[in-house]
């Protein structure tokens, strides 16, 4: 049984809390079918939230205290099953219908769930929208094989997603083709390899990307994929490989 200790407020109870008027939402998108690997990414909302209890609710670096944001936890939408077709028109509806205002935090799922997300949230407005990815991939696969996780990026593009809105942090060696780094070149991705974060550090590299995105739209999707960490930190990821970043760059 574990012990209670009042003075020691874990992270899952601030989660657990239902705000009337929240900072920050939390949705789960418990879909992996469009992984291009075979992938248990549905099982991570659950995990996720599971995890939490390890934790405390203050960050003993910062002095930052998660109880200064109110967060609800909306669960898990019911999308777990759905085939790689049918999930993105259920995930962009179930966006689009999301009340406007707090901040929007989404628990995958593998990163197919990335496109329905931004055009559900969009509305039908990509000029709005600038995208940073923390991504080991640049996701411009051809969609001619359906929407799979190796091309929401790509999908944007073809979508309208203005030149120049998509930042790419973290980019691995041998995780990609020269193909598709031509084709983030002829369409305006900005890339920012792992060497460049190595030499300036993540926490720049982000700022500054947040800082020239917000120049150009009216708001920011931030995707984070696991595989932009090394292999290492994240064993289960099929994506990930050594030379990725550790988590405290990935914090940072």
């Amino acid at each position: 049984m574990p012990i209670i200790d009042p003075l020691w407020p874990r992270a899952d109870s601030w989660l657990g809390a239902t705000p009337v008027d929240p900072d920050l939402v939390v949705v789960g998108v418990p879909s992996s079918s469009a992984s291009l690997s075979p992938s248990d990414a549905w099982r991570f909302p659950g995990e996720f939230r599971s995890a939490l209890s390890r934790f405390s609710v203050f960050d003993g670096e910062t002095g930052a205290d998660l109880r200064n944001v109110a967060a609800a936890d909306l669960g898990d939408w019911p999308v777990d099953g759905l085939d790689m077709h049918t999930m993105p028109v259920e995930v962009r509806a179930l966006a689009a219908g999301l009340a406007p205002g707090p901040v929007k935090a989404f628990l995958g799922g593998d990163n197919a769930i990335t496109r329905p997300l931004v055009n559900g949230l969009a509305q039908g407005d990509l000029a709005a929208v600038g995208i940073l990815t923390l991504d080991a991939h640049h996701d411009v696969r051809l969609t001619t094989g359906g929407p799979s996780n190796g091309s929401p990026i790509r999908g944007l593009v073809e979508d309208g997603l203005p030149r120049g809105r998509v930042v790419q942090v973290g980019i691995h060696s041998f995780a990609n083709s020269a193909e598709y780094r031509e084709y983030c070149d002829e369409h305006g991705i900005e890339i920012v390899t792992m060497t460049t974060v190595d030499e300036v550090g993540a926490g720049w590299v982000v700022t500054s990307a947040l800082h020239d995105l917000a120049k150009r739209c009216r708001w920011i999707y931030v995707d984070v994929d696991l595989d932009v960490l090394d292999l290492a930190f994240a064993p289960g990821c099929p994506g990930a490989r050594p030379g990725g970043m550790t988590p405290r760059q990935l914090a940072a």
